[in-house]
């Protein structure tokens, strides 16, 4: 997302350009007109980002127990199931598409298009303003639009007379979505979907908002007030419409070239400032940054990790490390972790981790995954790797393709029982005290019933175990979140048993309750199959398998890798693919014209596929992610100012070609970009003037200096490019290992290597074997594997003894620095 400048300056457009005046929805109707309920993402920053630019129009009394990374609820109106019909009455042009959110408004009698050329053109040859709502399949706010709204022929009727009407998924398509989200913060102050926004029939913004009630009520105009006040305005004067969005729209373009201010990457003071950020923030009693509503921010973990690691003896590191640890662990007992089905919410409500909004996203269980992962190799707690086994078996479960795709997400809203017509929130997951005791109740272990156990220690109670703080709306009255606040070896102690006999009733109890929940209803799946996650998801289960030493993990993220190039890669022209598609009865499928990809396509599968060259070290997967770099940069570098944008120039439809600088709910791409290119420059061969990694290294450089002004401005915003920062000021540290990879000793080398936290490590083996060598540099003592680490810039002598390579390991960057 742009700066917070681009914000303040569309605020003053807005507010004071007299193209804007009269056509600004928010100010000739109401002035609460955009202070509605939403879905929203954490990464959108808006109270980091633009609390001291605009007014926040969410205040805290507003925010209920569904304010969220991808949700705010302030009301809730039921879903209610369509009646069946043996034939629906309405049908659209979006019959024809692929995203589960699309198909679910097939049916409306909108005249729904499709992003493209068909509707744009028809926009221009009849001259009227393009409706433009943009959302996702999980969506609450989204769905209840369409029951209030899209759904409404007489609301219909306006829409198809006076517009023409565009309906995008924005995991489908994060291109449009960034651009004209950025437009409605700016000019409303917030943002969050489902997004409205009025276009040109150029594709220029006019105005724009959030969820529209369909009547006037509560002091603002409903959505039919909208439509008909802007087809008048546009009727009447249609030059003020145009000139006021190409106004903005060319104040942005400007914006975008003045916005870098720096010439030199930051120093060691920047990340400095940025853990202190982090610990004045940092919540202590239940772990987190900032207060409820709270987030996984795993970002933040990977910079925190990276931090203690580079001095462990520092007592700010060590602080980081304490941080990382109890959050993690706070988390994995909360609420916001699937106890029962595995797997995490995206977010929760209060601050215990307790109540969650029960959405589960692909990208969350990927990033924690690492997280979990980094957490047990910097304790050696079994703790955390079991939840890192947890988090696996509930997507190769619950989210993968057979062949080895992963789907985007579950939905947090499904039906009680089979028999009821209306679907609720986390209806699949909570429980109420007698549904537990007509489950447990007649098992017991010393005559004690397994009951008592499995409520004492997940917090159960027979009246509920949720505060009405959490559900002001009075949905999980009676219904219980399992939480965990005691120990195992407290609960145990209570009832007289020992860990493993207690370890044994816990596991029988989930396996009970497990079973039965597999008689609800269950959430709506979206089978959308995203590049961009399943790369997060190839490097997390990579990263994984490397750290707890499991084989299958590997094998999961090369069959994962293996789908991505059959389905979501085009040999011809070394181009990915954004998304593609499970049809109803299983197969892998495309829409007509494929979407490209994005950057966060290439940068997020470029990192898993180098986690895989080191998890698996068959270069295959180190030679696909060099050819993938080489066309992420002909596609999305900026060769005038540095760092990369989020889409290429080949769709003429996008009107502004955006740089994302804040790491959210995923990393920005010029994040992990940064990343990856420094580790292709550890892995280039110094002896090759044509390939040594300088060109990858000053573009890493390139791209710091781009986001220079926003490091040192706002730390927090750009966690993951703090960690590229300090891997660039450091250099990597680079294993490289020659040996025969079946060598058991080499074997042993690397197992060194990978039970250790080295974040911005760099593993490279080099079979005596292979033709071409990876590296020239790297020889091995006689039929010896041998082991050098480098850092700064200088290698260590060659060792051959796993001990001395393991006392290498231990000396971290910053030891190394003061030597």
């Amino acid at each position: 997302m742009p700066s917070g400048r681009a914000v303040l300056l569309l605020r003053r457009l807005s507010t004071g350009d007299n193209r804007l005046k009269n056509i600004n929805l928010n100010q000739n109707i109401s002035t609460e007109l955009f202070t509605n309920p939403v879905c929203i993402h954490r990464d959108l920053g808006l109270h980091k980002r633009l609390s001291t630019v605009v007014p926040n129009s969410i205040s805290p009394s507003q925010i209920t127990r569904s304010f969220s990374d991808n949700k705010i609820i302030m009301a809730s109106p039921s879903s209610e199931t369509p009646p069946v019909a043996d034939k629906p009455k309405h049908t659209n042009s979006l019959i024809n598409e692929k995203s589960p959110y699309l198909l679910q408004h097939a049916h409306n009698p909108v005249q729904w298009y499709p992003w493209g050329p068909e509707a744009i053109e028809k926009a221009k040859v009849q001259n009227k303003l393009i409706f433009l709502s943009v959302g996702y399949s999980t969506c609450h706010w989204c769905h209840v639009m369409e029951k209030e709204s899209f759904e409404n022929e007489e609301v219909a009727k306006i829409m198809n007379e006076h517009y023409v009407n565009i309906k995008v998924d924005r995991e489908e398509r994060p291109d449009i979505d960034r651009v004209y989200l950025l437009f409605v913060m700016a000019s409303t102050g917030s943002g969050g979907w489902p997004m409205s926004v009025f276009l040109t029939p150029d594709l220029q913004p006019v105005t724009g908002g959030t969820y529209f009630p369909p009547e006037d009520r509560w002091g603002r105009p409903g959505f039919k007030t909208v439509l008909l006040t802007l087809a008048k305005k546009w009727k009447e004067n249609q030059q003020q419409c145009l000139e006021a969005g190409q106004h903005v729209i060319s104040a942005l373009q400007q914006l975008s070239l003045d916005d870098n201010l720096s010439s030199v990457v930051p120093g060691e003071g920047t990340w400095d400032k940025c853990v202190q950020k982090y610990m004045l923030i940092y919540e202590p009693e239940f772990g987190g940054f900032g207060m409820a509503p709270k987030f996984p921010q795993a970002s933040i973990f990977n910079f925190l990790f990276h931090y203690y690691a580079r001095d462990k003896s520092n007592t700010d590191g060590k602080k980081c490390l304490e941080m990382c640890l109890y959050t993690l662990t706070k988390i994995a007992k909360g609420g916001i972790h699937d106890h029962v089905s595995s797997g995490f919410a995206r977010y929760s409500v209060d601050n215990d981790w307790h109540v969650p909004h029960f959405e589960k996203m692909l990208y969350d269980q990927a990033q924690l995954v690492v997280a979990y992962t980094d957490a047990f190799l910097a304790t050696k707690d079994e703790f955390y790797a079991d939840v890192v086994h947890d988090i696996i078996k509930y997507v190769n479960r619950d989210l993968r393709h057979e062949s080895g795709g992963y789907y985007s997400a579950e939905d947090a809203d499904s039906y009680p029982t089979f028999g009821t017509t209306k679907k609720k929130e986390g209806a699949f997951c909570v429980w109420e005290y007698s549904e537990l005791k007509a489950l447990l109740n007649d098992k017991k272990i010393n005559e004690i019933s397994y009951l008592d156990i499995f409520c004492e220690y997940f917090s159960v109670s027979e009246e509920g175990n949720i505060s009405p703080g959490s559900d002001p709306h009075g949905e999980l009255v009676n219904k219980n979140v399992l939480i965990i606040y005691e120990s195992k070896e407290e609960i145990s102690k209570k009832f007289g048993l020992n860990i493993e006999q207690f370890n044994q009733v816990i596991n029988d109890c989930i396996k009970i309750v497990y079973e039965a929940r597999q008689n609800r209803p269950r959430p709506d799946l979206d089978t959308k199959i995203l590049c961009s996650w399943n790369g997060l998801m190839l490097s997390g289960l990579a990263q994984a398998g490397q750290g707890l030493g499991e084989k299958c993990y590997v094998e999961d993220a090369i069959k994962t890798a293996n789908f991505i190039k059959e389905n979501l890669y085009e040999v011809s022209t070394n181009t990915l693919l954004h998304s593609c598609y499970r049809d109803e009865n299983g197969a892998v499928i495309q829409i007509g014209k494929p979407i490209k990809g994005f950057l966060d396509d290439y940068a997020f599968l470029i990192k898993g596929l180098l986690d895989l060259y080191e998890a698996s070290f068959d270069r295959r997967w180190l030679n696909w992610a060099r050819e993938l770099q080489d066309k992420q940069n002909e596609m999305f570098w900026d060769s005038e100012g540095g760092g990369y944008f989020t889409c290429s120039t080949e769709d003429k439809t996008i009107v502004l070609r955006l740089k994302e600088d804040q790491d959210g709910a995923e990393p920005s791409g010029n994040s992990v970009s940064c990343h990856n290119l420094l580790r292709f420059a550890a892995y280039a061969d110094k002896s090759d003037p044509q390939n040594s990694g300088e060109k990858e290294r000053e573009m890493a450089k390139k791209i710091l200096v781009a986001f220079a002004k926003r490091l040192n401005d706002s730390p927090t915003a750009l966690p993951e490019m703090m960690s590229a920062l300090m891997f660039y000021s450091d250099s990597p540290t680079q294993v490289l290992i020659s040996g025969g990879r079946s060598d058991p000793r080499t074997l042993e080398m690397v197992r060194a290597v990978r039970t250790r936290l080295l974040p911005g490590r760099v593993l490279c083996v080099a079979d005596p074997a292979d033709t071409p060598a990876v590296l020239h540099r790297v020889r091995s003592a006689g039929d010896v594997p041998t082991a050098y680490v480098c850092r700064r810039y200088a290698c260590s002598l060659p060792v051959t003894d796993v001990k001395q390579l393991e006392n290498l390991l231990d000396e971290t960057p910053a030891a190394v620095a003061k030597k």
